[in-house]
């Protein structure tokens, strides 16, 4: 992602929560004469998608997602929105742990870890995790400093590498790097203090 193009603000969280979307692939199916199949990966994760477009309910709402699109110059930048169905190390209702997910295991010269969440054996790059929200444990001991967070680049670095053999975990809330699909917002005013607008896509960035 290209982090020269990136606004470090979040999305509104009234609008966000009225959000409509998800992950999407990219899959190609091959038809074969057979009537088999043949399917391949173009894309190596997901990318998830949303429309917010339907949150909006008022003309003070649809005056902020307006104001908030030309502060971004529409797609051009890019910035962090919160996903509700997935927005954490564990599961949506659950309290983080620092023992959430496995960042890899001790070294005993690596000293740089990237935050990662793994859906079964998949596992998703964490670029823009919640500041003052990352936990980390070693071989479930949570630790209380001797590291430090870039909450740009969701990279987590230990002042003394970790001993080979240990294993380092990590619990955070995270927002999804995004943009503006589109370039252009339509908008209405429904009755007095009433506004309405058509289809916002916003698109994940992808690393």
């Amino acid at each position: 992602m290209s982090l020269n193009q990136f606004h470090d603000v979040r999305f509104p969280l009234s609008l966000a929560f009225g959000a409509v979307g998800g992950p999407e692939r990219n899959t190609q199916i091959v038809q074969m004469a057979s009537g088999s199949e043949r399917r391949s990966a173009v894309w190596a994760g997901s990318r998830r998608r949303w429309d917010v477009g339907s949150a909006v309910t008022s003309l003070d709402e649809l005056h902020d997602l307006v104001a908030f699109f030309e502060a971004r110059r529409g797609p051009l930048f890019g910035f962090r929105f919160r996903d509700m169905m997935d927005d954490r190390s564990c599961a949506p209702e659950q309290t983080v742990s620092p023992t959430d997910q496995i960042l890899g295991t001790g070294t005993g010269s690596q000293t740089l870890f990237a935050l990662s969440k793994t859906y079964g054996d998949v596992s998703r790059r964490i670029w823009k995790p919640v500041e003052g929200s990352v936990r980390i444990a070693f071989d479930g001991s949570e630790l209380q400093s001797e590291f430090t967070v870039d909450h740009a680049t969701g990279e987590v670095t230990f002042d003394s590498a970790p001993a080979a053999g240990i294993a380092v975990t990590a619990g955070f809330q995270f927002d999804c790097p995004a943009r503006f699909e589109a370039d252009r917002i339509e908008g209405s005013l429904e009755g007095f203090g009433a506004g309405k607008i058509a289809r916002v896509q916003l698109v994940e960035l992808m690393g």
